[in-house]
């Protein structure tokens, strides 16, 4: 049920841009108990004037690599387990597609089940039964 939002520069090829998002789905299943089939991502490129960063914020130095990674998701997940996955996201990015570490920047957003609708105009979640969301 996790929504992704990918933002980067523009001028990756396709390959780099598919391995981006191959990267943070793979993480989320991973790390985050997310089903693998719960695939919900919006990758969007920008040009140089509409990629607003500090590239030294935190004293991590970013490049115009920067990936910024927005996943809107149930609440539930301790620090730890966000820690984790931060880790190994950070990881997946750098073998492929090279991603420095330094140019992942990861928010997760955290909402309710019944937040949520995944079409007919009904509330999914609250609508099926439990053992039918994976």
């Amino acid at each position: 049920m996790p929504l992704v939002r990918i933002d980067l520069r523009k001028g990756k090829t396709a390959e780099y841009v598919r391995a981006v998002g191959e990267a943070v789905h793979r993480g989320m299943v991973e790390i985050l108990d997310v089903p693998s089939r719960d695939h919900f991502q919006v990758i969007t490129e920008h040009d140089a004037t509409h990629m607003i960063y500090d590239p030294g914020y935190l004293e991590v130095k970013r490049s115009d690599d920067v990936v910024f990674v927005q996943i809107v998701l149930s609440a539930g997940r301790d620090v730890e387990k966000k820690r984790a996955f931060y880790a190994r996201l950070a990881e997946l990015l750098h073998q492929n597609p090279g991603l420095r570490k330094e140019d992942v920047v990861v928010n997760l957003v955290e909402d309710k089940r019944e937040d949520w609708s995944f079409g007919n105009g009904e509330a999914s979640y609250v609508v099926l039964p439990r053992e039918q969301w994976r």
